[in-house]
């Protein structure tokens, strides 16, 4: 095996991502953007809500925006709660509280109602509240809401959503849920009841839904989001306000885990009203939305920035990042839709295979080529012409290569 060094174009710095300033798009100011999702490279969005909003797209990072024809049915109009793309963005995934589930495989152009059930196995209403999906749009995963006693349960689908499983997850009011990329890890949260008072728990599936274990997460918050990271190993959870009769409201936090959820620590940030959480493929990037404010971390939760947001209490309610966690797309519960993007630096890896070498990289939100030189001393880089292939199961861009040369390097370089 020859001797290769691998150099990247760019070298990640912290402090990078604390200098972010968030546009608001074109996207029309709302009565409730509830859910906002995109595909690995930031490239295509998807954002929907409640009042008769229905379901927004865009293809060029949140440049121009297009509403689609997903049904908007009812008085005021069927709330939609989550939607969910695959790492292309083809094939996307809309839950409604009034019971339905939509799928679209070509970017939201068109929609077909899928035949989740509106009721589950206890007669009660499906109040759909979240939605996930795996990478290729395969594995989807559903949870609902509900009202006491009942309450609503979690629901699987192996097909792109052409048939629906109820599992066997206790029944509680289901709040959030993410997926590895995958789609055999999942993380579910519970966010309590309604009058704020109890909190609520987190349970873990490694085995695509089909069997669920409550994690050894905190049970006295309301959380209210999850986030995973490609392998499903690294886990965030933020929670909301919880009334308690003695001390009065008690703001909500910030969790996370390292280890597929068996282990959870609580972060340095400030208690607050906390939304939504993303995390990017590797987890070291996550972002935390509330009411008033938006937080990024660039190092998995130890030292977070809060960012230089619009408004002063705009609630922000819905947050989605690209793999690389450089683009994002936020959304105000009243209002529009924001993004904000810096500059990317992926770190180049390289593996034996055999006889052959396989260099990855993560799914980047610009567009990077592969250069090589046989010699640092001389400045004859050549950019090779394998094209890329994505691997779905930790959204990283490889190219295998057979060696040829005692030695090789290798660097990325942005186009």
């Amino acid at each position: 095996m020859p001797v290769v060094i691998i150099f990247c174009g760019l070298t990640a710095a912290i402090d990078s991502a604390f200098a972010q300033t968030w546009t608001q798009t074109s996207a029309p100011d709302s009565l409730g953007w509830t859910s906002v999702a995109s595909s690995a490279d930031g490239t295509k969005l998807v954002a929907t809500g409640y009042y008769r909003i229905g379901v927004f797209t865009s293809t060029n990072s949140g440049s121009t925006w297009a509403s689609n024809s997903l049904p908007i049915t009812g008085d005021p109009g069927t709330a939609w709660s989550s939607v969910a793309s695959s790492a292309d963005g083809c094939k996307l995934v809309g839950v409604a509280v009034s019971g339905e589930i939509y799928i679209s495989t070509n970017s939201g152009l068109t929609w077909a109602q899928t035949s989740a059930p509106t009721t589950n196995s206890t007669g009660n209403l499906n109040y759909w509240t979240s939605v996930a999906s795996s990478a290729d749009g395969t594995r989807l995963v559903a949870v609902a809401g509900g009202a006491a006693p009942t309450n609503g349960t979690i629901y699987t689908s192996a097909d792109s959503g052409t048939t629906w499983t109820e599992t066997g997850a206790p029944f509680d009011y289901w709040s959030s849920v993410a997926s590895s990329a995958d789609g055999s890890k999942l993380v579910a949260a519970v966010d309590g009841n309604a009058d704020l008072t109890n909190g609520g728990s987190i349970y873990i599936s490694t085995n695509s839904g089909a069997i669920w274990m409550p994690a050894n997460a905190p049970t006295n918050l309301r959380w209210s989001s999850v986030a995973s990271s490609a392998d499903g190993s690294k886990l965030a959870a933020v929670s909301s306000d919880i009334y308690d009769y003695i001390v009065g409201f008690i703001h909500g936090s910030v969790y996370t885990s390292t280890d597929s959820g068996a282990h959870w620590v609580s972060n340095s940030l400030p208690s607050a009203t906390w939304q939504g959480v993303t995390s990017s493929a590797d987890g070291t990037k996550l972002v935390v939305v509330g009411w008033d404010r938006i937080c990024i971390s660039t190092n998995f939760g130890i030292a977070w920035a809060s960012n230089n947001v619009p408004l002063d209490y705009p609630n922000w309610c819905a947050i989605a990042s690209s793999a690389d966690g450089t683009k994002l797309v936020a959304g105000i519960s009243i209002g529009g839709i924001y993004t904000s993007q810096t500059t990317p630096s992926p770190a180049l890896s390289i593996t034996p295979s055999n006889a052959n070498l396989i260099l990855s990289w993560l799914v980047p939100s610009t567009n990077f080529v592969l250069r090589q030189n046989l010699d640092l001393t001389t400045t004859n880089w050549v950019t090779l012409t394998n094209v890329p292939t994505l691997n779905l199961t930790n959204l990283q861009d490889e190219v295998t290569l057979s060696p040829t040369n005692s030695s090789s390097f290798f660097r990325l370089i942005a186009q």
